[in-house]
């Protein structure tokens, strides 16, 4: 006689259960405690890694980190500016050999191009030329409500005299064609270099480079005129550009 196999079952005869899932565990992977949708962990709490610590933005994507805090404006240009003019400065009232290589080259160019041309261009720096262009684009600036950014560049150009006039007559320096002193720095340079590149910040940042060869041209003229030496040029340069520099760095310019 066969022996028929016994059904498998419990203690007290009833058939065995399929195991059921147990709430709170493989769920609260996908769906969060109680089927929350979050991608969080079940007790609330977020991941360890820092992708889940952001927020999210619009639609549920993650979002992004933390904003940097803006880097303050570098140093680096008007610290250069400065230390070239204290070292032309210091060449011109000393006599040293690159104020005497200066003399030689500005001599050969005195007289060279043609006149008018080289007049014009020097007659951009006079303060009758310059000074109307720079007060139009602050007339401008505060027809558009821009006033902080029309005072900086006014207060720019009004240091202008205040820091030149003074470095001519400790520097007194003779001019190339003529006996008289107080040459050093160009005052016409710096001029054209704080009025037109100062209205072109005012009016419209696309025109930088146009007034920075309208003061070039004006530098250039100078020194094809005689009426200033190369590093004289240079020197009011470097001045008139940290003034610019400050006032485009300014908090509200």
């Amino acid at each position: 006689m066969r022996e028929t196999p016994r059904p498998q079952g419990t203690a007290g005869g009833s058939r065995a259960a399929r195991p059921q899932p147990r709430p709170g565990r493989a769920l609260a992977h996908t769906a969060g405690a109680s089927g929350s949708g979050t991608p969080h962990r079940s007790d609330r709490r977020p991941p360890h890694t820092p992708r889940g610590a952001r927020h999210t933005g619009p639609g549920g994507r993650p979002g992004t980190s933390p904003p940097v805090p803006g880097r303050p404006a570098s140093l680096l240009l008007p610290a250069l500016l400065l230390t070239l003019f204290a070292a032309i400065t210091w060449q011109v009232a000393a006599g040293g050999p690159l104020a005497r290589l200066d003399e030689r080259v500005g001599l050969v160019l005195a007289g060279r191009g043609p006149a008018p041309l080289t007049e014009f261009l020097a007659d951009l720096g006079n303060p009758p030329v310059a000074l109307p262009v720079l007060a139009a684009a602050l007339v401008y600036a505060g027809w558009r409500g821009h006033w902080a950014r029309a005072l900086y560049a006014g207060s720019a150009m009004a240091l202008v005299p205040v820091l030149i006039v003074p470095l001519k007559l400790l520097v007194d320096r003779a001019g190339p064609l003529t006996a008289e002193t107080g040459y050093y720095p160009s005052g016409h340079t710096a001029t054209a270099l704080v009025a037109y590149c100062g209205a072109a910040l005012l009016v419209h940042r696309r025109l930088l480079p146009a007034a920075a060869l309208l003061a070039a041209a004006t530098g250039a003229g100078l020194v094809l005129r005689g009426h200033h030496w190369p590093l004289d040029v240079a020197g009011s340069a470097c001045l008139g550009g940290v003034l610019l520099w400050s006032a485009l760095h300014s908090r509200r310019f």
